[in-house]
């Protein structure tokens, strides 16, 4: 975890310190802070810093996204900084203000995220389990196939007592009294009491119409099944956090260590299994009736619908308030018809990715969209969303309708989801009815996932070029960050060869020793500085500026022969707002090779605090197999300064 020291200070001194920090968990790509006051972060610093992909702000958390290595960021954080992980203790959480949905996907959020990958690693074991039993490889008599299913049934049937530990960190109840909750709900014994006679029926002619097996203190007790519920011990955890506070409150403090949970237990667990698991199980049960009606009224527009707009809920965390729905659906109906119509999205990203991949000649980029590509083939898709196709939103826009076909297709071959758990390609066995070993389903789910990756491939293939930043985009790589570079079309006509005169006299800076980060990085194009001795900018070839920023500080340009030119005047002079430069053409004008362009100040440019070296950048090089400059110490206007070679 060494390596990633430094990235972990950076991130915390730029949430505002530690202690600005309430808590901080990771889901799979992303560390979700809690921060006391999101005004302090430093959002523009953190987007810009080597190993983060971007920050969103959302449901009451400040996420960092950083990609496949989070976990291990996460665990250098907790270790070197001091943070408090998942469910951190402090007042300030509950001071803060919040909005009522920001609450609720927070709460969810925070309950699911630490389980969520042993979570859908079971899901991926069973699904292994029921796809070598469908094909007859597992005998589902033989040992083998009862120990897969040990492996693969045991988180789910105890779900409960996971729950019951997330839920109690974020509603501040002592952990062991939360799942103790929770094993009451999965105790056998329950099970053998709804098998046994039946003493009546109550709330005759309602739809909660329940059998009585059992009473407790003459209170009749709905009993029913809670393994691999979600709602009741969630709902149990809330309310058990209220009566472990009030026994807190009341009990003497040489009776706390016991007594607190001594009452609680003996007040909660009745009331779960008396009123809270039935209500919140009908409740459950009339959500998902709920969304499975809608999705009955029309799948085709609820598919398209799920699937268009997955990746933006997931963006801002609303998927978590869909996730419940789905765990729901399967453990009260046996399947998920519903929420699963976002399957096709995963292969419609990485559709889009593959034909940047193709297409792009930019290594930076193509450095970015392979790994990003691997991920999302197994169900990650946030490096390819937030480093390759957001930063180029109707490429953004063209994987989410490849999503939206792909939830019609769900829809319209009614897939549906058996098993949670897995994702991407780990989710096709998830598709195959234990019940029956029905593969059906995932055979139209691979046919789902690849009409989407099509779909994805087919709009973006024909359409990507790579773009070429504009002398406005140098402006906000300066002052916010590289990621939001604003581009213009590469419309390079391509010659064999072309030379470049220096516009500069003075002495020649290699492009990595530029004192700013974005231009030695080569982000911007490629190409050689001037530390200019005369302040003069003058054309280094014929053709025409496409650009000239109104303080007169850089100049874009298109020569004749297709090479497209930006120079910039020192380092940050953008903050001189036009004082010290003499502009001497106009944007859209015709130049010709060496006709003076700009003139400034470098006298005045050292004395307000800014360096004068001037990068000369060819920004599309991607159009040219070499971008050669020239050797030697110093240069004078009109020498040979670049040569572009196709």
């Amino acid at each position: 975890m060494a390596k990633y020291t430094k990235l972990a200070a950076d991130i915390v001194k730029n949430v505002g310190g530690k202690e600005n920090v309430i808590s901080l968990a990771h889901c799979i790509t992303r560390l979700r802070f809690k921060l006391k006051d999101e005004g302090k972060a430093n959002t523009d610093v953190l987007k810009k810093m080597d190993g983060v992909v971007t920050v969103v702000q959302s449901g009451g958390q400040y996420q960092v996204v950083i990609g496949n290595q989070v976990g291990e960021v996460f665990d250098e954080i907790l270790a070197s900084q001091g943070i408090q992980g998942a469910g951190g203790d402090s007042a300030a959480e509950d001071d803060a203000p919040k909005k009522p949905l920001d609450m609720f996907i927070d709460t969810v959020s925070g309950i699911f995220t630490p389980v969520l990958g042993v979570l859908a690693a079971s899901g991926m074991v069973k699904g292994l389990t029921a796809l070598l039993a469908a094909f007859n490889i597992l005998d589902t008599n033989g040992g083998t196939y009862k120990i897969m299913s040990v492996i693969g049934d045991a988180f789910f049937y105890f779900l409960p007592v996971f729950l019951g530990y997330t839920a109690s960190k974020k509603f501040k109840m002592s952990e062991f009294a939360a799942m103790a909750i929770g094993a009451s709900l999965v105790y056998p014994s329950l099970g053998q009491m709804m098998a046994g006679e039946t003493l009546y029926d109550v709330l005759t002619g309602t739809i909660f119409e329940s059998q009585i097996h059992v009473e407790f203190l003459g209170i009749p007790v709905i009993l029913m099944n809670y393994t691999s519920s979600v709602i009741p011990i969630i709902l149990a955890v809330w309310v058990g956090s209220k009566v472990e506070k009030f026994y807190t409150s009341v009990i003497p403090a040489l009776l706390k260590g016991f007594g607190v949970p001594f009452c609680t237990l003996l007040t909660m667990i009745p009331l779960t299994l008396l009123a809270v698991g039935p209500a919140a199980t009908w409740a459950g049960q009339a959500v998902g009736a709920a969304a499975t009606g809608i999705f009955n009224i029309s799948p085709i527009l609820a598919g398209i619908f799920i699937g268009g707009f997955w990746q933006i809920f997931v963006m801002f965390g609303l998927h978590w308030g869909l996730i419940p729905i789905m765990i729901q659906n399967i453990v009260t109906f046996g399947a998920d018809p519903v929420i699963i119509t976002m399957f096709g999205t995963t292969f419609a990203q990485i559709g889009v990715v593959l034909a940047i991949i193709l297409k792009t000649k930019d290594q930076k980029l193509k450095g970015i969209a392979i790994p990003a590509f691997l991920s999302g083939i197994f169900g990650v898709t946030e490096p390819a969303i937030y480093g390759v196709t957001l930063p180029r939103k109707k490429f953004f826009i063209m994987s989410c309708i490849g999503g939206a076909i792909g939830g019609a297709l769900v829809a319209l071959l009614g897939v549906k989801l058996f098993i949670f758990g897995g994702l991407g390609v780990f989710q096709y066995p998830c598709f195959i009815d234990p019940a029956t070993n029905d593969v059906s389903g995932m055979y139209n789910g691979m046919i789902v996932s690849a009409v989407a990756f099509a779909a994805g491939f087919a709009m973006a293939f024909p359409t990507y070029k790579d773009d070429v930043p504009t002398v406005e985009a140098v402006e906000t790589a300066e002052t916010t960050t590289a990621n939001d570079v604003s581009v213009a079309q590469n419309e390079s006509q391509g010659v064999e060869r072309e030379i470049l005169k220096s516009p500069l006299t003075g002495g020649l800076v290699a492009l990595p020793d530029v004192p700013d980060e974005v231009f030695a990085s080569g982000l911007l194009g490629k190409g050689i500085a001037v530390n200019p001795t005369v302040g003069q900018v003058v054309a280094p070839a014929d053709g025409e500026v496409t650009t000239l920023f109104p303080t007169g500080h850089a100049i874009g340009i298109k020569t004749s022969k297709g090479a497209e030119i930006l120079i910039h005047i020192g380092m940050d002079t953008v903050k001189m707002n036009g004082d010290g430069f003499k502009t001497h053409v106009q944007q859209g004008d015709k130049i010709k090779q060496g006709q003076l362009l700009i003139e400034f100040d470098i006298d005045k440019i050292k004395k307000a605090g800014y360096p004068v070296i001037t990068p000369v950048l060819v920004t599309n090089h991607g159009e040219y197999k070499d971008i050669v400059t020239a050797d030697g110490a110093n240069i004078s206007q009109g020498d040979n300064l670049i040569t572009a070679a196709l």
